[in-house]
């Protein structure tokens, strides 16, 4: 019973933090248009990129990004992962080329474009060395 208790609180936990990243760029558009939110466009590397992995860990995951997101981003990553393991069906892999060949040309990563609900870029930033709260207020300056 301890062990049944146990697991559905870890369970609760860990779906009660989860973030809603969007499957496609397409939903995540029509929800920012629906609820005029910014869209948070993240291009990473998953598995080579170690910035990406850094920010995934340090901010993306947090608590305090994921409960302010929730409420006020739109969140869609376009992934670049190399190994197979990791591998995107070629739909997401295709759509995820064009975002950055319109919003990432120059191939950066990690790079975070905050988009409004047109799909107009308000700001870019990068990999920086700040608590989560920093780079929700980072992230908020390009929210005019």
């Amino acid at each position: 019973m301890k062990k049944l208790t146990f697991i559905m609180a870890l369970l609760c936990t860990v779906l009660g933090s989860a973030q809603n990243w969007e499957s496609s760029f397409e939903e995540a558009l029509s929800i920012s248009q629906g609820n005029n939110k910014p869209i948070v466009l993240v291009f990473a590397g998953s598995d080579w990129c170690a910035p990406c992995i850094k920010m995934e860990r340090d901010i993306w995951q947090s608590k305090a990004f994921v409960s302010y997101s929730n409420e006020h981003y739109v969140l869609y990553k376009a992934d670049f992962p190399r190994k197979k393991a990791n591998k995107l069906p070629l739909e997401i892999k295709e759509q995820n080329k064009k975002l950055a060949e319109l919003y990432n040309p120059k191939g950066h990563f990690p790079l975070v474009a905050v988009l409004n609900s047109k799909a107009e870029v308000l700001g870019n930033t990068g990999f920086k060395k700040l608590s989560p709260d920093q780079y929700i207020s980072l992230l908020n300056s390009f929210v005019k």
